[in-house]
């Protein structure tokens, strides 16, 4: 079973569709994983082994050669972020006031998942409502770094992080807003793709024009990242962002000739607080991209503004998604989220104003810069994984930090430009327990698969990594 598990997902779902593997083998080597790991990190929080079983045997009982073709995930099993709707399952958002609540429909990422043969297992931790780089929440309690149980594992992806770094799952889905894909991809030693807005369209939305936050896969390998984003990208009419291109063009090769690509490195964007650990791995793996034929320069783009564009949409989304929760339910609600939605209740629509049109310049600054570089290259987090029962990180080599987001502006800058970026594994500190370090990828508009062939060239020219998570 556990070589099983260890597989790539690609390989698993070649496997299933061949049947050489049974649907009801391997979801039951998963179930066991979970049942054996799970306890000691706490990543999948609404486990449905009994319900993913049945429907395995079911998979497994269709004829080879049927009316209807086997969809490209075969029958692999998947456990959607606890912010994802599914029908009839528990989605409680890592809120009290929702620990009970039971969708009566699927988001549009399950249906779409469901049609290409994923089979739901549960659902992953998150913090309350998604909000913050560390998950942890009432309903649920807190999960933990795989490679040091005393740390964070990030977040607000934090769970499915942690399920795929211990092979409790193939791959997941997660969402990104402020780095919530790309941060636990880093502090668990996974990837996190962070696509462009509008590659995998989100219904129902309250905002259907929304180009923050987005959702992505999070697997072991770049490889298995784009496998799964094959799934999960694609147009939908009920989305008016989404991209007509179909999907199925990120399950080609990866491989690509990266020689005398101009790559852009920036070791702070521009001057943020960044822990001298995470400075000392980044700094190595700059060499990695020079062996690969890179043209690596110091070079940054202008990103000045983006600390008040995304501060000021985040708190206008957040008043607009729970302004009504606040005034009914505000004993049950997380203060920082109070303070978030109060301060985009007291924001006017100059201030909103103003926030779209600097968000726009720096779009525009930012593809300017990119015409220069193929790629840009930085630090995913600022720090590495802290301890677990720290709320969030106050401060970064004395500078103190205001809120609980700022040790996240590496990520949330990036946030602004609307360019896809991806986490892939750098390294790790050296501390008495090593603990993972991400390196930031961020592609021009649009040019997901190219961010994603870097990413797969990167894996390869860094070679194997040097530590494993606890349970390996």
């Amino acid at each position: 079973m556990n070589d099983i598990v260890s597989k790539p997902a690609r390989t698993l779902a070649r496997l299933l569709r061949s049947r050489k593997l049974s649907r009801v083998e391997a979801m039951r080597a998963f179930i066991a994983r979970i049942e054996a790991v799970n306890p000691e990190v706490n990543a999948i929080v609404t486990f449905l082994p009994e319900q993913a079983l049945a429907e395995a045997k079911k998979l497994d009982r269709k004829p080879a050669r049927g009316a209807r073709p086997v969809g490209p995930l075969a029958g692999l099993p998947i456990a959607y972020k606890d912010m994802i709707e599914t029908k009839g399952i528990r989605t409680t958002y890592g809120s009290p006031i929702f620990a009970d609540n039971v969708p009566a429909y699927d988001q549009l990422l399950v249906e779409r998942l469901r049609a290409a043969g994923a089979i739901t297992l549960g659902k992953t931790n998150t913090p309350e409502f998604a909000a913050g780089s560390q998950t942890f929440n009432p309903v649920f309690g807190t999960t933990v770094n795989p490679y040091d149980l005393d740390k964070t594992c990030g977040g607000s992806s934090g769970g499915a992080a942690v399920a795929v770094a211990c092979r409790m799952l193939p791959f997941a889905d997660g969402s990104d807003l402020g780095g919530s894909l790309r941060n636990p991809a880093s502090f668990c030693g996974v990837v996190g793709f962070r696509p462009t807005p509008g590659r995998v369209p989100s219904y129902p939305a309250q905002d259907a024009w929304n180009t923050m936050s987005v959702l992505g896969p999070i697997a072991r390998t770049a490889e298995d990242a784009a496998f799964l984003f094959s799934a999960m990208a694609g147009p939908d009419i009920r989305s008016p962002i989404s991209i007509t291109e179909d999907g199925a063009r990120f399950a080609r090769p990866l491989t690509r000739d990266f020689r005398k690509v101009r790559v852009a490195w920036s070791a702070n964007l521009g001057g943020l607080p960044v822990d001298r650990r995470v400075l000392e791995v980044l700094a190595r793996q700059r060499r990695v991209l020079e062996s690969m034929g890179c043209v690596v320069e110091d070079a940054e783009p202008d990103l000045s503004g983006a600390d008040e564009v995304f501060v000021t949409l985040r708190a206008n989304s957040f008043a607009m998604r729970f302004k009504d929760l606040l005034e009914k339910r505000r004993g049950d609600i997380k203060d920082t989220v109070i303070g978030n939605i109060e301060k985009g209740l007291a924001l006017s629509g100059p201030d909103v104003g103003r926030a779209i049109a600097r968000r726009t310049t720096i779009f525009q600054r930012m593809s300017s810069f990119m015409e220069s570089y193929e790629f840009l290259c930085l630090p995913v987090s600022q720090v590495p994984p802290f301890p677990a029962t720290t709320p969030y990180v106050t401060a970064i080599d004395g500078v103190r930090l205001p809120t609980y987001i700022d040790w996240m502006k590496s990520c949330y800058h990036i946030t602004c430009t609307s360019h896809p970026a991806i986490s892939v594994p750098a390294g790790f500190t050296g501390d008495d327990k090593p603990l993972p370090v991400g390196l930031q990828i961020v592609g021009r508009y649009r040019d997901d698969f190219g961010v994603l062939q870097m990413a797969h060239a990167f894996e390869a020219a860094r070679g194997p990594l040097a530590v494993q998570p606890i349970f390996a």
